[in-house]
């Protein structure tokens, strides 16, 4: 039986280690996917592109948005910079990225912002779960997601987790703890200053099983 484990990561080091300690267990690439806020512009700084993104950041039909994020020699080797609506701009590449986009693409106004709360709930995360890591997201943080076969679950968690990957459960449950009450695709993407201090405020969590 396959299941999907996805942890959220304030620190997109951290999430990078975490993807290439699971290739290294044997998690096969297209079963593992990134999807990272890049508000900053640092994570693609020297892509000197936007494909598949249209002048006021969203994602579009032209150009190679499904290429961007096809991965060769490496998942990471296959980031592309996009944007999704609800999120702002993000790199990302995978199975979990490719599916937001095609939402994305294939929506129309309001209807694509589903994009990455639907792709979640897909692979099997409930409404909440799905709502908290987009909204992980929004504010700066990098989603890792793996498909695995029950034999990979105990050291596919053990990799997230060792590498501060956070649950939906504890985030979540701080998030309600300052009034959060659930993902708004229409909400204003997160500002560079606030994603900052955000950051700030986990940055010595302990990592949560």
């Amino acid at each position: 039986m396959t299941r999907t484990i996805t942890r959220l990561f304030d620190d997109y080091s951290d999430a990078k280690t975490a993807v290439t300690e699971l290739e290294r267990i044997g998690v096969p690439h297209d079963d593992l996917s990134i999807v990272a806020n890049d508000a900053h512009g640092r994570h693609s700084a020297d892509r000197g592109d936007n494909d598949g993104m249209n002048e006021d950041g969203d994602v579009t039909r032209g150009a190679s948005a499904g290429a961007a994020i096809g991965g060769v020699g490496g998942l990471l080797a296959g980031l592309g910079l996009l944007a999704i609506p609800g999120l702002g701009p993000i790199v990302a590449a995978g199975w979990l990225a490719s599916t937001a986009v095609g939402a994305a693409i294939g929506g129309a106004g309001g209807a694509a912002t589903g994009g990455i709360v639907g792709a979640l709930k897909n692979a099997g995360h409930t409404d909440e779960e799905a709502g908290v890591y987009a909204e992980g997201v929004r504010r700066g943080g990098t989603l890792v997601s793996a498909r695995v076969e029950d034999n990979l679950v105990g050291e596919t968690e053990a990799v997230l987790d060792g590498n501060r990957g956070v649950s939906a459960g504890a985030r979540g449950s701080d998030y309600r703890q300052s009034g959060w009450t659930g993902f708004d695709p229409d909400a204003v993407p997160y500002s560079t200053g606030e994603i900052d201090s955000h950051r700030a405020a986990y940055r010595r969590e302990p990592t949560v099983m």
